[in-house]
């Protein structure tokens, strides 16, 4: 009796064209190039994954930054500060605060300040 893999390959094929639900064209159509497509679209995402981890932080540096210097400091003046001061925030909290909680983001400035002198 002759066996096939009919079943098992249908399958793997309407996963990978249910991944590609939303591509136009043979992108969608074709198996090779649907397997091709998708390659390329795994390997973007896990860069891109880890890209916008370093994007986040450059806006985070660049809105303390801005916040520090109306303050009469600059950013790495800032951190040192933060560093002497045992004074652990994140760089997300801190600019967070220097967008909702000005007080706040104040009162940490001038305890960066006091530390540095």
């Amino acid at each position: 009796m002759r066996t096939t893999n009919g079943v098992a390959r249908r399958r793997k094929k309407n996963r990978l064209f249910q991944k590609a639900k939303g591509y136009v064209g043979g992108r969608r159509r074709l198996l090779r190039t649907v397997k091709e497509n998708l390659t390329r679209a795994e390997a973007f995402a896990f860069r891109d994954r880890r890209a916008r981890k370093r994007e986040f932080r450059k806006l985070w540096i660049i809105r303390i930054n801005a916040a520090c210097r109306e303050r009469g400091l600059r950013y790495s003046e800032f951190i040192n500060g933060l560093a002497k001061a045992n004074i652990e925030l994140d760089r997300k909290s801190l600019s967070e605060l220097a967008i909702f909680d000005p007080a706040a983001f104040d009162a940490i400035v001038e305890k960066a300040k006091a530390a540095l002198a």
